[in-house]
């Protein structure tokens, strides 16, 4: 799958669960088309809820192969309206920066963006993301079912759910969970770096232990 296939789905994945219901024509199709196979369609119709099996194919269309994105398409016969959105922005969004582009707009010196964030940071941001936090965790890699525990185990706290599918993403990527990995994610989800730029312009600890006052960080409108 191109590039910009899977930066438009990955862009579109919560409204495309909310819209779609896969089991009754996409599934059965991509499954006819050879792209989804038996198990992967197994594993789709284990899950719980029409939008966490929307989710789980959106995870899996990606690594289907060139044709996934095309066959995707043709899928949504029934939901023309889906297809016709997903094309006209194909058409009409002008190429964009690549995910290096949020450090374009973010000048932070690069022993920073390669900083691991700590518990306090990854709360601040948790506490700023608002609706964005499930399209941000989608981008670090979440998949649908660690979403959904997040969601359960924090109902009615959208704070506690963001920071709990946080720190599950610093825990298994260890030192590749950086803050530069934070801001690619931010800017996959259209939220805009200076949600960034509050969580992480606070006092910060410095390797020897003491405390150092960040320097505030100038953003370009």
């Amino acid at each position: 799958m191109l590039p910009e296939h899977r930066a438009l789905l990955r862009r579109h994945r919560l409204d495309l669960s909310a819209e779609l219901l896969v089991s009754d024509s996409i599934v059965p199709f991509l499954y006819q088309e050879e792209i989804l196979t038996g198990s992967e369609v197994e594993n789709i119709e284990s899950q719980s809820n029409n939008r966490l099996k929307t989710l789980r194919l959106l995870e899996l269309l990606p690594s289907r192969g060139p044709r996934a994105f095309d066959c995707f398409l043709r899928a949504l016969d029934d939901f023309s309206w889906v297809r016709d959105k997903l094309l006209l922005e194909l058409q009409t969004k002008p190429a964009g920066p690549s995910r290096s582009g949020p450090t374009d707009v973010l000048p932070l010196p690069d022993s920073f963006l390669q900083k691991v964030p700590s518990d306090r940071e990854l709360s601040r941001l948790a506490a700023r993301l608002g609706a964005a936090w499930e399209l941000v965790l989608m981008d670090l890699g979440l998949t649908a079912e660690a979403l959904f525990r997040c969601r359960s185990d924090h109902a009615h706290n959208a704070h506690g759910a963001a920071l709990a599918g946080l720190v599950q993403w610093r825990r298994r990527e260890g030192k590749e969970a950086t803050v530069k990995r934070l801001l690619d994610s931010l800017h996959a989800a259209d939220v805009h770096p200076s949600v960034l730029q509050d969580a992480l312009t606070s006092i910060q600890q410095d390797t020897t232990g003491r405390t150092v006052a960040e320097d505030q960080v100038s953003y370009r409108t």
